[in-house]
């Protein structure tokens, strides 16, 4: 029997091939760069700096995380921190903390049943409120790893610089959850620095990100997606981020940790949340972004349906190992470059799962007529 007689095992095989080859791209070209790439020395490391932290009902983790930022090894900065709504003690957590940390500034945002809002409010009084140009963002449930952290991230402003992209990770707990949700953070980080170290940047996070204060309000602010419940971060970065006003720092000493979350379902509520985000990308952005994760479920499926029916299998298993060492050497090396330990046994395993998780969440997502309302 030739390989005419079976059009449609051969058609499977050629889906399997192409599907190999997008997945090869992905990790030669910009998967490799985060490995390869190199931070050049520091341009500035004294410019004034606002560091800005939203807070919501945050007083347990401003307790625990803020001083770690109050006490950066910087000579120049101020940190504002926007105490938004909150019902918990976080007034008075701050309250206590100003008294000893001069660097600390406070507004707050009182409730009004008449006004409700996301957070990119609270982002928008924090900004307004700065007195530096360079602004650098993270999270109440944010530690810095390290007292480089401000150094680190604002030392790449140069003239023509207006975006730093950095690294926030989760910390290391027990558990299959922990696990899954540092692996996705990773993976996620890989390719939004990946793609803007081959000049297409797309994408920072909250939990670790800087531009500069005119940039914001040259463009507008939030502009066109204030009323998108997320996006504070990463649609902003989107509209505005160029290959030539973008760098990327993610050195280990400018990493950022966060809380993780101890249940799946906040997990979910949590991507949903970011997903309302996904339609506001630019096209290039969404092709890019929707091509790897179709390409890789295309590529196991068909890889089952060649080795069950024996349909040039030798190559097929061929094929595949190539693609699974270049992965794992890949991840191995990420893992290291980015302080993620003890995620490479479960790689494989969430590397075939997480695209039909992020498409249930997703999908998950667009049934629902409103995302819960919540920062995290």
């Amino acid at each position: 029997m030739t390989i005419q007689d079976n059009p449609f095992q051969l058609t499977v095989l050629l889906v399997f091939v192409f599907s190999a080859l997008i997945q090869l791209f992905y990790y030669l070209w910009f998967y490799l760069a985060v490995i390869l790439y190199r931070h050049p020395a520091p341009v500035n490391s004294d410019r004034p700096v606002s560091v800005i932290i939203c807070a919501r009902n945050e007083a347990d983790n401003l307790q625990r995380f803020l001083p770690s930022v109050l006490e950066q090894d910087y000579p120049d900065y101020e940190v504002i921190v926007v105490n938004d709504c909150s019902e918990d003690n976080t007034y008075d957590v701050l309250g206590k903390l100003i008294q000893k940390y001069p660097r600390l500034r406070i507004s707050n945002v009182n409730k009004d049943p008449r006004f409700t809002h996301n957070k990119k409010f609270a982002q928008f009084i924090g900004i307004k409120a700065a007195k530096n140009d360079i602004l650098l963002f993270t999270d109440a449930d944010c530690s810095p790893v390290s007292g480089k952290w401000i150094e680190g991230m604002v030392g790449q402003f140069g003239d023509t610089t207006d975006f730093i992209l950095g690294y926030g990770g989760y910390f290391a707990e027990k558990g299959l959850l922990n696990r899954y949700i540092r692996y996705d953070s990773m993976t996620i980080a890989i390719q939004y620095l990946g793609m803007a170290i081959r000049g297409i940047p797309y994408m920072g996070v909250g939990r670790n990100l800087a531009y500069r204060r005119s940039v914001f309000f040259d463009n507008k602010g939030f502009g066109t997606h204030y009323n998108v419940i997320s996006g504070d971060d990463d649609l902003f970065v989107n509209s505005n981020a160029r290959r030539r006003n973008t760098c990327t720092e993610f050195s280990k000493g400018t990493h950022t940790r966060s809380v993780p979350f101890n249940s799946a379902k906040e997990w979910v509520a949590q991507k949903q949340r970011h997903f309302t985000a996904a339609p506001y990308y630019k096209l290039r952005d969404k092709l890019l972004l929707i091509t790897e994760p179709a390409s890789r479920m295309m590529f196991y499926i068909t890889f089952i349906i060649l080795v069950s029916r024996l349909f040039f299998w030798q190559a097929v298993l061929v094929v595949f190992g190539l693609r699974l060492i270049l992965q794992t050497i890949v991840l191995v090396l990420c893992q290291k470059r980015l302080c993620e330990p003890g995620l490479t046994g479960f790689s494989l395993f969430f590397d075939i799962l997480s695209p039909s998780i992020n498409a249930l969440v997703y999908l998950s997502s667009k049934r629902k007529r409103q995302v819960s309302n919540t920062w995290r």
